[in-house]
């Protein structure tokens, strides 16, 4: 579990914060927030994760994987998989709804979970027993936070 200080930070680094877009950098899952106080605030997230929408997978870190059709052998690079469609079509809606976080709870090992209306949840599953980032929730210029706690 993640340390409870660092807890306290992170949820109220995200609670109240608007979810303004997803995407990634190469493998790395990006979400990036508007906090209360009008600070930008990032999730980089470099183990497995899914964005659920009232119980059913809308984009997983594994949807990284498979290219769009007709895309190509190079469709990772051109930012042409399944993943980054559905980042698309996700961040058209998250435009419209402007959805705020309710909730940020912490499980075992790492595991973090997002809570944003209407009925959104981002899931973080770390899935390395060693030291490696996990993920990392940050402010632009400001602190960051992450799992483990010694990859930050």
């Amino acid at each position: 579990m993640v340390a409870d200080q660092q807890a306290l930070e992170i949820g109220r680094l995200l609670e109240g914060a608007e979810v303004r877009s997803v995407g990634r950098a190469a493998g790395m899952g990006v979400v990036e927030l508007a906090s209360a106080h009008g600070d930008i605030v990032m999730a980089h997230v470099q183990c497995p994760f899914r964005i659920l929408h009232e119980g059913k997978a809308l984009l997983g870190s594994r949807d990284m994987r498979y290219p769009q059709q007709g895309a190509g052998d190079d469709a990772f690079d051109r930012f042409r998989t399944v993943y980054d469609a559905r980042a698309a079509t996700l961040n058209g809606i998250l435009g419209q709804l402007r959805p705020r976080v309710r909730e940020v709870t912490f499980g075992e090992a790492g595991s973090l979970t997002v809570y944003w209306e209407p009925g959104f949840r981002l899931q973080l599953f770390p899935d390395c027993s060693g030291s490696m980032e996990a993920w990392r929730v940050f402010i632009r210029n400001g602190q960051h936070y992450g799992y483990p706690e010694s990859s930050v």
